[in-house]
């Protein structure tokens, strides 16, 4: 039996993978990274230092495109309701590959879903019916992030730095389309060079589409109006917004269903 932990660079996955290989043969367990090629530079750093503390087989999976690139090809703007990158750049390419390399009954998948996001298991375990899905740390002993981080250095491993700029997960480099409007003024504050990249690339795929199309969006006189990036910015820095402090939103990956709510 194959164990193969759906790896994406975060403390999560790895406090995962320590998990398994508390019960399982080190020799049986994979890590499975799927690279969406728009991942912060530290992602690298800590998948490299992760895997050789692990001393377990890493597999490596790149469909080839970043988030914008399949943004354009689908015909289709990621929102905070339908996230295609996840689907095509991250379940797509591990379901192909393990499909080619495992039955069912040959392997156990795992995703470091924690006991704070467990609601998230559900759709999971059915989206990969009829592989098994495990996700260890929504099981006793329940453990918070700030205890993940605190083992992780004890090991002398730096946590990713997307954790010290103030995000709550290692993906993408910061940037999600199913991120809140307190995500995106804090991608603003720590790295407003990649905020203007993708408030560029906003602006290009809306022109593309000839649609008004947006990430965000807010409610104002109880009716819903798109907000772009561009706008948002603007707002923030002549002072003239009051967005939610709280509205972070949320990483769904491995959790979108269908591809055609999303293709034109």
């Amino acid at each position: 039996m194959k164990h193969i932990v759906m790896y994406s660079g975060g403390i999560g996955s790895f406090m995962t993978v320590k998990r398994v290989m508390e019960k399982e043969n080190s020799k049986d367990i994979i890590l499975l990274f799927t690279d969406t090629l728009t991942e912060d530079e530290d992602l690298y750093r800590f998948i490299e230092e992760t895997k050789e503390h692990l001393g377990v087989t890493f597999v490596r999976l790149c469909d080839g495109r970043d988030v914008w690139e399949v943004f354009k090809d689908i015909k289709y703007l990621g929102n905070s309701r339908i996230a295609p990158c996840s689907r095509v750049l991250k379940q797509e390419p591990a379901r192909k590959w393990i499909e080619e390399n495992y039955q069912p009954e040959e392997v156990t998948l795992y995703i470091g879903i924690d006991w704070t996001e467990s609601q998230r298991l559900i759709k999971v375990k059915k989206n990969w019916l009829p592989y098994k899905i495990v996700a260890p740390l929504c099981e006793e002993p329940y453990i918070t992030k700030d205890e993940m981080i605190n083992q992780l250095e004890k090991l002398g491993i730096k946590k990713p730095r997307l954790y010290d700029l103030g995000f709550s997960h290692n993906n993408c480099g910061g940037f999600c389309v199913r991120a809140g409007q307190a995500h995106f003024a804090n991608l603003l504050e720590h790295m407003p060079d990649r905020y203007k990249y993708h408030e560029e690339k906003e602006l290009e795929i809306a022109s593309y589409l000839k649609k008004d199309v947006t990430i965000l969006r807010r409610q104002r006189n109880k009716k819903i109006e798109p907000l772009t990036l561009k706008k948002f910015r603007s707002e923030i820095e002549s002072k003239e917004t009051n967005y939610d402090l709280f509205d972070f939103g949320g990483c769904a990956c491995f959790i979108e269903e269908s591809k055609s709510e999303y293709i034109a």
